[in-house]
């Protein structure tokens, strides 16, 4: 969504806000009418475009229904965990992690108390990583990694060195690396990596600002790094893996109801509160999915 407000969106996946028009984003409502013969009153959907208004006319090809049932009534789960968040981590892993369950790889996790980082973490350790550690902004969410989700270690980036702190946390370097952010703390973590080590490239949070190609460059140095130890770093785009979406959410349900995935929202009510929501997500203020609900009525 940082990117939609760029002239050029950089991808060719999401196409740029435009000035005048409504805002747009992932959303969930409920159908109050329909022509489609694929919607009824009171079907639950969801769009990649919903805008951010109350009430709103759509193309029923837009849209796509959910079942209520596999969030067991949380509807807005759909719009992270049980939804494309969760499917990026998941599928995410599945592609690019190269886990072997019970050959002791440690997993490190940058943006951890995210909406991807989050799950990431969990998801990794359900595959069969031995050590999962997070890196995040705030003691806070620190210690809401270790104590509620099950992270072994995590790491507050903008208290100590990082490099330093976690050559201390991944005593036998690291394996996979799961990469929100980009930059220094990429470049940190990359250092510690063992050979024929794999990067999940799911974003560079810290580099949206600038005007470098996706995914930017690295330092030479950390380039070096990479190359001599054959770590593996290719972009990874989950509308790439449509054909794994069903059984993935599938997945990503049965893990939440049986306790295995937690799930945590930060959640704003209101339409005026939209953009007070947008900024504090933009500055590290969420923890998990940020949810802003809209309209009672539709429970977005």
């Amino acid at each position: 969504m940082r990117c939609r407000m760029n002239e050029d969106t950089g991808t060719d996946y999401i196409r740029a806000w435009q000035l005048s028009q409504v805002v747009d984003g992932g959303g969930i409502g409920i159908v109050e009418e329909s022509k489609n013969i694929n919607f009824t009153k009171g079907d639950f959907v969801i769009s990649f475009n919903w805008p951010w208004q109350t009430k709103v006319i759509l193309d029923g090809k837009s849209l796509e229904k959910v079942d209520p049932q596999l969030v067991d009534g949380n509807l807005s789960y759909f719009l992270g965990a049980i939804g494309m968040p969760g499917l990026t981590s998941l599928i995410g892993i599945q592609e690019k992690g190269h886990i072997t369950a019970g050959s002791n790889q440690t997993m490190v996790v940058s943006g951890a108390a995210g909406a991807c980082g989050s799950l990431a973490g969990q998801i990794g350790h359900l595959m069969g990583c031995s050590r999962v550690v997070g890196i995040c902004g705030t003691q806070e969410k620190c210690l809401f990694l270790t104590s509620e989700l099950g992270f072994d270690a995590a790491v507050n980036y903008k208290k100590g060195n990082v490099a330093e702190q976690l050559r201390e946390l991944c005593p036998a370097g690291v394996d996979v690396y799961f990469d929100n952010v980009g930059g220094d703390i990429s470049d940190a973590v990359i250092s510690q990596m063992n050979q024929n080590s794999h990067i999940i490239l799911c974003g560079q949070i810290s580099q949206y600002n600038k005007d470098v190609p996706y995914p930017p460059p690295l330092p030479p140095a950390v380039e070096a790094i990479q190359k001599e130890r054959n770590i593996t770093r290719e972009r990874f785009l989950v509308l790439n893996h449509k054909d794994k979406f069903e059984s993935g959410i599938l997945q990503l349900s049965q893990w939440f109801k049986e306790g295995k995935l937690k799930i945590k929202e930060t959640v704003i009510n209101g339409l005026e509160n939209m953009g007070a929501a947008f900024q504090s997500m933009m500055t590290g203020g969420n923890i998990g999915k940020q949810i802003v609900c809209i309209s009672e009525e539709t429970s977005v």
